[in-house]
């Protein structure tokens, strides 16, 4: 991408051309439709359109770019450019090949995400979201992450997307008092229900949600097949981590294919992303730490199956202590 296209304004007769007059939709959020197009230079972008019925306004919209040409990490959706004028807005994205997560981690889907790879994404994302509370000065609370939210791009590395419209945060105790709704049922801090206050820990919530659904494949509010009853994946998950049946827990789509110890460890740093308590959860430092920690265990165990390195080795790795507080009585 030369600098002559990236984080330029664009007229609206070019978001047109870009998209082919708006011709393929292959999203949609609180904006509006998001369409696929195609720059000068050959660079396939995503053209993220306000909807003139959008809640959120040209205000909202102006802050967003102005967020976003300050940030800059790898594992965040980048913006290429906008289109801003009162009555058309736009925003250019980098296309994203692959999707979302939550398209992978479906039954219907026809390639099974492996458990490494599961794990990677994993680390990807946290990354992201480290950079996001730690990296950004004063720091940005994402507000609704969620696994439609994780994107893939062709090597399916993860990055964050749609937090354009998160606030940055000023206060000495680092929270955010919202009188409007936001977030998505299954991911928000419950914390929130009743404070109306997001935090970093907010975002912490999520993200451990996230973690049981690239363990357990579920979405996060699982629906019976008949439709009328909804159950929550920590209530599924929480009664068979503490029986310690860590088979049962996992996506049966894996075949049974993981490493149990980075397996628990994966368990176990999503048990430290629960608690009701938002002061109980773990900063995302301390949780990309334990994740990296978690992937090295399991890229060790492929090692000793191809023959690379030495079981005893791999064991010393295995048992080192990621220094969690909710480790399953049972194993």
């Amino acid at each position: 991408m030369t600098l002559r296209l990236k984080n330029r304004p664009f007229k609206y007769r070019e978001i047109s051309r870009i998209t082919g007059n708006f011709g393929r939709v292959i999203g949609e959020g609180g904006f509006g439709k998001v369409y696929l197009g195609t720059l000068d230079n050959g660079t396939t972008v995503a053209v993220k359109t306000l909807s003139k019925s959008s809640k959120q306004g040209y205000k909202e919209f102006q802050a967003e770019v102005q967020l976003l040409m300050l940030i800059h990490h790898g594992n965040l959706v980048s913006l290429f450019g906008y289109c801003g004028d009162s009555k058309n807005n736009a925003l250019i994205y980098e296309y994203m090949a692959n999707g979302n997560l939550r398209q992978h981690l479906s039954e219907d889907h026809p390639k099974v995400l492996t458990w490494s790879k599961r794990l990677q994404i994993a680390v990807d994302a946290a990354k992201g979201l480290d950079y996001l509370h730690n990296g950004c000065k004063p720091p940005i609370i994402h507000r609704d992450l969620k696994t439609t939210n994780i994107l893939l791009n062709e090597d399916f590395q993860a990055k964050i997307a749609d937090f354009g419209l998160s606030k940055t945060f000023v206060t000495q105790n680092d929270s955010y008092v919202s009188s409007c709704p936001a977030g998505t049922p299954g991911y928000i801090d419950p914390e929130f229900h009743f404070s109306g206050i997001f935090n970093r820990k907010s975002d912490v919530y999520s993200f451990g949600i996230i973690l049981f659904e690239l363990i357990t494949g579920r979405p996060a509010i699982m629906r019976s097949r008949d439709g009328n009853a909804n159950m929550h994946i920590l209530q599924w998950s929480i009664p068979i981590v503490e029986s310690g049946d860590i088979e049962r827990i996992m996506d049966p789509m894996l075949n049974g294919k993981f490493n149990i110890s980075s397996a628990w460890k994966a368990v176990d740093i999503a048990m430290t992303c629960k608690p009701l308590s938002a002061i109980q959860r773990r900063d995302m430092s301390h949780i990309l730490a334990e994740l990296k920690q978690c992937l090295a265990v399991d890229v060790a165990s492929q090692k000793v199956q191809n023959g690379e390195m030495e079981s005893n080795s791999f064991f010393e790795m295995a048992t080192l202590d990621l220094d969690c507080d909710s480790v399953p009585l049972a194993r």
